[in-house]
């Protein structure tokens, strides 16, 4: 930048901007590495106002993001931060088990919890489809994911008491593994919106499927990819519905990870090796043939659990 734009070679940075560097530093950390950012950020910030300024803003992000889990402080289970479950900054909604939980986002930890008011729970009516939808997803998670929680909230028509009138669910499922020892983190995430229609009997499924990778054994590679999907199913009644609507969860997530792994096994005679140079000491030639990079997709399936 010159000059004329006010900022000199030699100039010092403000707070506010090394706040925003900072800030931009650990919103980008990957899956499950924030906490290793943040350590170098601080050291190098040497400025403890601005690190924390930085954190408080950063971290919530952050975790939404990510759709970070954190134990409930009951041991009841495990609450996704997510922006549908979100009252305020700090508190979240655990609707599987009506309470809403306190959280420090920075430190990634539960600090209280309360049973949830009636005005942030919805009706009896559509507390039968998010029960029954939850049931089914949760079997579905813990068969795919071993690491994976899920949740399923209502999005808008809460106070519905009756059919006769339209609603929205959102269901999120957040899968990871930390494996920083073996020097590789990975994490699925998925969100799928539920629009019931009263009208034509249907339930419109959009879907949101995010999947990253990070392996840093001498190196740093990265996958991060995401996909949108979309299907419908008939509006039934609640345990249909349920069945129904995860089978095509299911199906979907599925055959989108199989595209994944047919891409990374094709990867050493594509990509790969486009790539392809001299080095500048040895010249010679990087052994594609021997690469682990195409065994990405089997290594994140292991580190994920899917499909186990």
């Amino acid at each position: 930048m010159s000059d004329e734009d006010g900022a000199g070679a030699g100039e010092q940075l403000s707070d506010d901007q090394k706040q925003e560097i900072a800030v931009w530093f650990l919103s980008n950390a990957p899956a499950g590495e924030i906490h290793y950012v943040a350590k170098d950020v601080r050291a190098l910030l040497r400025d403890e106002a601005v690190y924390e300024a930085a954190a408080a803003e950063a971290y919530p992000e952050y975790n939404k993001a990510h759709l970070v889990s954190l134990e409930l402080p009951d041991r009841s289970g495990d609450i996704i931060i997510t922006t549908y479950g979100e009252l305020d900054k700090n508190n979240y909604l655990d609707p599987r088990t009506a309470q809403v939980a306190t959280v420090d986002h920075v430190k990634q930890t539960c600090t209280k919890l309360r049973p949830a008011a009636d005005e942030e729970l919805p009706s009896a009516y559509i507390e039968e489809f998010r029960n029954a939808i939850d049931m089914e997803l949760s079997k579905y998670v813990g068969e795919a994911y071993p690491k994976g929680v899920c949740a399923v909230y209502c999005t808008s028509g809460k106070d519905i008491e009756e059919p006769g009138a339209d609603f929205g669910l959102a269901v999120v499922i957040s899968a990871a593994r930390r494996s920083p020892q073996n020097f590789c983190n990975g994490s699925w995430r998925s969100v799928w919106t539920l629009e019931f229609s009263y009208a034509f009997q249907l339930v419109e499924i959009k879907g949101k499927i995010q999947v990253d990778a990070h392996y840093f054994e001498e190196g740093n590679v990265q996958l991060d990819t995401d996909i949108d999907r979309k299907d419908s199913t008939l509006l039934q009644t609640p345990e249909d519905t349920a069945v129904s609507v995860t089978n095509i969860i299911r199906h979907q997530e599925t055959e989108y990870f199989s595209s994944l792994e047919e891409s990374y096994l094709n990867l050493s005679d594509a990509t790969f090796k486009d790539l392809r140079r001299k080095l500048p000491v040895t010249r010679t030639l990087f052994p594609w043939h021997n690469t682990v990079a195409f065994t990405l997709t089997r290594d994140l399936a292991n580190e994920l659990g899917i499909g186990k």
